[in-house]
């Protein structure tokens, strides 16, 4: 009973397999007892073989039942699948013609119907609750056997002669059904197991990719958030110092050089002009979706476009105009590594010329990204985790791709993003 109170949690499809087994055995059951009833012409034993199976079969089939019995159910209904059978073969012994070896014949016909529960308990229980069922069921058969044998016990079941052959049969029978129901429990129950130990390695790996896909997604609001804080500093901040710096001049310059003045002032409504065309473009980026507006294809090539004309760098974009449809997993990866290794050569290149492939081949994406600036040491960047190569080398590593960062002191830099789309 401790083993059956452990665990209150049923096993996925237990009760359904339970109701459909015990459905079949019912079928069976009706079968010999109708072969029975054909001998003895006794309807009574027809209906008395039928009334554990019956039983229980409405037991489990009884809507709402389960929750008014709460973790009472699955045990009761179990008891009923052992005790039944062995209570009703016994009560049906003297109405059969070979009665005096009803017994011996019994504990064989038993196997199949007790390897139910027995499955059953050790699948939902483990091998412990089945171990007490399957050692409990021989001392059971006996003592209803004594019960159902009279005044002078179970060797009044057997004719004086072969009563010690049968009894000696009898003992060999139990102790072979025995050991059958405890090497099927005990198989069923490593099973289970092993069954049960793969779902809890499997829920803490969920756990664990859980917490990992929400620490990238803070990692890559982080990110943004700090290219938007880069974007505008590189804009707005930049134009509005810019602007005061000309505005203050032409304050000193008002009253003794107003030709300069009104030049200086004019230049802070060109650098204010700049300024706003460049904020626009930054919240245009974060409000719009250019993938979902573009495709792949043709917002790399405006990206690169965007970056070389803002930046005054000659570029080269080879970019086919329509893809085929990729993962929007895929789609971003490789949309965000373009973006920040452009991004890494207009702030650290000292470049004069970009050039961005990009190449589809079925599902294989390779996006290549190289500039002719002054380069860097790509294991200090590592180390020192510089340029974002760490972000894009994640960002690569969620989708299934491989990023590789070329680059020397002098001899430019290449980045190039392969990718399996597999989704």
């Amino acid at each position: 009973m401790q083993g059956m109170e452990r665990r209150s949690t049923l096993e996925p499809g237990l009760l359904s397999l339970f109701r459909m087994l015990t459905a079949f055995r019912v079928g069976l059951v009706m079968l010999g007892a109708l072969g029975i009833q054909r001998h003895s012409g006794a309807w009574s034993t027809l209906l008395l073989g039928l009334a554990d199976g019956s039983v229980l079969l409405v037991y489990l089939a009884w809507p709402g039942l389960p929750r008014r019995l709460g973790r009472l159910y699955l045990p009761l209904g179990l008891g009923i699948a052992v005790v039944g059978p062995l209570l009703t073969q016994h009560a049906l012994a003297p109405f059969s013609e070979i009665w005096t070896v009803a017994p011996l014949l019994m504990a064989w016909q038993q196997l199949p119907v007790l390897l139910i529960p027995v499955v059953l308990i050790a699948w939902q229980y483990g091998f412990r609750a089945a171990l007490i069922v399957i050692i409990g069921t021989p001392l059971l058969d006996l003592g209803l056997a004594f019960l159902f044998g009279g005044s002078s016990g179970i060797m009044s079941l057997f004719p004086a002669e072969a009563s010690l052959d049968l009894a000696r049969g009898l003992a060999v029978a139990l102790f072979s059904r025995t050991i059958t129901l405890l090497v099927a429990g005990y198989m069923v129950s490593r099973l289970v197991m092993a069954q049960r130990q793969q779902r809890a390695a499997l829920a803490q790996a969920n756990a664990r990719l859980v917490g990992y896909a929400a620490t990238l997604e803070q990692l890559t609001t982080s990110r943004e958030r700090n290219r938007l804080a880069r974007e505008l500093h590189d804009t707005l901040a930049h134009s509005l110092s810019a602007m005061a710096v000309q505005l203050e001049a032409a304050d000193a310059l008002w009253d003794t050089a107003p030709d300069e003045a009104r030049r200086r002032l004019a230049r802070s409504l060109d650098t204010t002009r700049d300024g706003l065309a460049e904020t626009r473009r930054a919240l245009q980026a974060l409000r719009a979706s250019p993938l979902d507006d573009l495709g792949l294809g043709l917002a790399v090539r405006a990206l690169g476009e965007s970056v070389a004309a803002r930046n005054r760098l000659a570029v080269d974009v080879q970019a086919p105009e329509t893809i085929e449809r990729l993962s929007p997993a895929v789609e971003q990866c490789v949309y965000r590594v373009a973006q920040e290794a452009l991004e890494n050569v207009t702030r650290h290149a000292v470049a004069r010329r970009v050039s961005v492939g990009l190449d589809v081949q079925g599902q294989r994406v390779v996006l290549t990204v190289a500039d002719d600036g002054q380069g860097f040491d790509v294991a200090a960047a590592l180390a020192d985790d510089r340029f974002g190569v760490r972000g894009m080398q994640e960002r690569a590593e969620m989708v299934g791709g491989a990023l590789e960062v070329t680059s020397a002191p002098g001899q430019g830099t290449m980045v190039r993003l392969t990718v399996e789309d597999t989704a």
